[in-house]
Formats: structure tokens, C-alpha cells, sequence
């Protein structure tokens, strides 16, 4: 187990590295939010109301290692969550339930010293593993092997809207857009108890498609309260007002990222995930966005990537990273999820969002 002090500070050294490292807590150091502001590669998923919302969701608690000692400004630091439960020993991520999460740390000395010196505290028995989910190419680290591999999609949003429109595949996106529009679906956002009950429905729908447990309600109603107005629901409904569709997307700085969407099936003729993609592309840029972030993708899912591709998006790779004490025990929960999926396939509604409720912090 970690000290329970807010700071704690590690010195640790290895041959030509030599670095002193300060553990501290994220959500209640004023520097980490300052530090973030400052960095331009600082993502939502570092910021207080993302770890605030895996906090009072999950019981993760974040730590932040830095270089930077108490009291004097920080100019680097590499965010984690303790994920540990009844069923699971300590280990650190960074981040569960995160597309993304880049290690900001000011050199690459620094990073292969904090690297060396969470190898040491795998060794030690302090966690069982260590995961990180660095977006880009970062080639081998030392003591990590490459864990899941993902696609990351990006748009500029540099280019008028106009511009942006154009980009947009024509034969597919562009047309369902128009589609959309001609068929009356009526669009919709805000942070309201209404809009989440009935985003939830649809999510539970759609992962009943895929046989699979949705995240627990308290998730969503925690990422909302906690991000703010940073978090927001967007809606499609029909002409009669039925809901065909939602996303849900997370704001921080000048970009914008699609987090989660859902659907009804029955309208997916209508065009209703372009639609909704398209108003929240035109927002971030209404709202000075430079950058559309569409999130990760699974390598083998191909379509959702081409779907993404559709959109005028640059891919950038994902490469998890992982240092386990017995490699053969650290197993992505995302297999055992698909190979329950024909029991959960068979659940009604209520069971499989208890399923959700149970399952979901012992996988973060």
C-alpha cells in the first residue's frame, strides 16, 4: 500500500539516471490543475473532474508522480489511478475507463527514470502491474511490453466549416448528414437528470446489441456532475420524439472528444450517428475547438475505423504499455467481457445493468 500522505517523495537512481520523484494527490494539489493549463499535450483525462469522477464511481484513488518538489511549480508529472478491490490486488493504470492518457513528463530522462522506478515498485510487491496508455509511437521501454493496440482519430479544426463539410466521405457521411436533416431528426443537449435518464436507455440498448453490461448509471451521473460543464449530452429524436440516438462528449481547453455514443437500432437508416457527430464538430468549432478528438478504436474493429476515417480524421497508434510481476496473470479483461457475452446476451435489461454495476470496477 501507498502512504496516505498527500506528498511522498521516492529518490531513485539506475546507470546515467539520476531522479527525484514527489507522489502527490491530484485532487487536492492546486499545482496540478495550474500545471495542466500549461501543458499542450494535457488531456481531459488528466484533469480533476475526469479522476474526481473515477473517484466517486470506482473508489480508484489518483496519485501524480512528479519531479517537481513540494512547494516549487511543476513542470512535469505522469497520472495514475490505485485500481484495487476485493477481487483484484493493487495496480496501477493510467487511466481505467481512458482512451488516452500521455505520461507529461519534461524529458526523456525523466520518463525513463520514473519508468525505472516503477519497475523497482513492481518488484517490490507494491502493485501486481503497471499500465500506461501513451497515444503516438514511443518505440520499446525497458521492463514494458506492448499490451492492447488501438487506433486513435483526430480532426483538425483549423479549416471553416464549410472546408471541414466537404472533407466528410460523400457517399456516406455527407449524404447521412442530409439524410438526417430531410427526415426531420430534431437535436438536443444539455446536463439534465431527463437527458441522462434517456441517454442511459440507449446505451443500455446498444450494449445489449454487442451482449455486453453498460457502465453503471452512477458513471455517467458522475462524469457529468464532475466535469461540468465540460461534459455534455447530445440527442437525436425523431418527428414524433422518439430518442434514435445520443453521444456524450468531454471538453477540455481547445478540444473536444467523443466519448461515448449510443443508439437506437431501428434508425440507423436515418443517419442519426453523423448527425449528432457533425452538430458536436460544429459546436467545438463554434466554440474555438482546434482539435475533434473521436477517441480509440479497436484494431480489428474495422468498421467503426473506417467510420472514423469517413470524417476527414488523422489516425495516430496506441500502444498500451504494461510491466507485470507474472505476465502470464495480467490479461486484458476486454476477452473475458466477449467470451461471457452469450450469457449476458440472455439477460433481461435489469440483470445486465446489475451485471454493469459489479463487474465494471474490478476491469478498470
Amino acid at each position: 500500500m501507498l502512504s496516505t500522505e498527500t506528498n511522498t517523495s521516492v529518490i531513485l537512481s539506475s546507470p546515467g539516471i539520476t531522479a527525484g520523484f514527489d507522489r502527490i494527490d491530484p485532487l487536492t494539489d492546486s499545482r496540478w490543475p495550474e500545471f495542466l493549463q500549461r501543458h499542450p499535450r494535457a488531456s481531459v483525462f488528466h484533469s480533476r473532474g475526469w479522476l474526481g469522477a473515477l473517484r466517486d464511481t470506482y473508489g480508484y484513488r489518483p496519485l501524480v508522480y512528479t519531479t517537481a518538489l513540494p512547494g516549487q511549480p511543476m513542470r512535469d508529472g505522469a497520472v495514475f489511478c490505485e485500481v484495487k478491490t476485493w477481487l483484484i490486488q493493487p495496480r496501477l493504470v493510467s487511466l481505467p475507463f481512458s482512451d488516452h492518457a500521455e505520461p507529461l513528463m519534461g524529458s526523456q530522462e525523466d520518463l525513463l527514470a520514473l519508468l525505472t522506478h516503477l519497475r523497482q515498485e513492481v518488484s517490490e510487491g507494491r502493485w501486481t502491474s503497471i499500465e500506461l496508455r501513451p497515444p503516438g509511437r514511443h518505440g520499446e521501454w525497458p521492463g514494458f511490453r506492448d499490451g492492447t493496440q488501438y487506433v486513435l482519430h483526430s480532426l483538425d479544426l483549423q479549416s471553416t466549416v464549410e472546408s471541414l463539410f466537404k472533407r466528410l466521405n460523400k457517399d456516406s457521411t455527407q449524404r447521412k448528414i442530409r439524410r438526417a436533416v430531410r427526415d426531420g431528426l430534431r437535436y438536443e443537449e444539455g446536463r439534465t437528470e431527463e437527458l441522462l435518464q434517456t441517454f442511459f436507455r440507449l446505451v443500455v440498448m446498444t450494449r445489449r446489441r454487442k451482449a455486453l453490461p453498460p457502465p453503471p448509471l452512477a458513471w455517467f451521473r458522475n462524469v457529468i456532475k464532475d466535469l461540468g460543464d465540460h461534459a455534455k449530452i447530445r440527442i437525436a429524436r425523431t418527428r414524433a420524439g422518439q430518442p434514435a440516438g445520443a453521444i456524450l462528449t468531454l471538453s477540455f481547453k481547445d478540444s473536444m472528444l467523443f466519448k461515448y455514443g449510443a443508439s437506437d437500432a431501428t434508425f440507423h437508416s436515418s443517419g442519426t450517428m453523423p448527425f449528432l457527430l457533425w452538430r458536436a464538430i460544429e459546436d467545438a468549432k463554434a466554440t474555438g475547438g482546434s482539435v475533434f478528438d473521436f477517441g480509440r478504436t479497436d484494431v480489428d474493429h474495422l468498421g467503426l475505423i473506417r467510420f472514423k476515417d469517413h470524417f476527414g480524421t488523422e489516425q495516430t497508434p496506441l500502444q498500451h504499455k504494461i510491466c507485470s510481476a507474472e505476465p502470464s496473470k495480467h490479461n486484458s479483461s476486454k476477452w473475458k467481457l466477449r467470451a461471457a457475452s452469450a450469457v449476458f446476451g440472455k439477460l433481461p435489461d435489469s440483470a445486465l445493468i446489475l451485471a454493469g454495476r459489479l463487474i465494471y470496477p474490478h476491469i478498470g
